[in-house]
């Protein structure tokens, strides 16, 4: 049985930009501001957001 999480590829991510100041893009969850200016297109999560998302994504052995 293989392992799910043992692909051996890593996928190409190209990171969000990060704004220089305000203003900042709201959290799609909590309305929190979050580190992506507000001109980012796309879903933007707050700090503890991106973290929790990060942990529900990785894998758990």
């Amino acid at each position: 049985m293989s392992d799910h999480c043992d692909t051996g590829a890593t996928p190409a991510v190209t990171p969000a930009p990060t704004a220089d100041g305000p203003p900042f893009a709201e959290c799609v969850l909590c309305r929190e501001p979050t580190e992506y200016p507000e001109s980012y297109k796309g879903i933007t999560f707050c700090p503890v957001r991106t973290w929790q998302e990060a942990q529900r994504a990785a894998c758990s052995g």
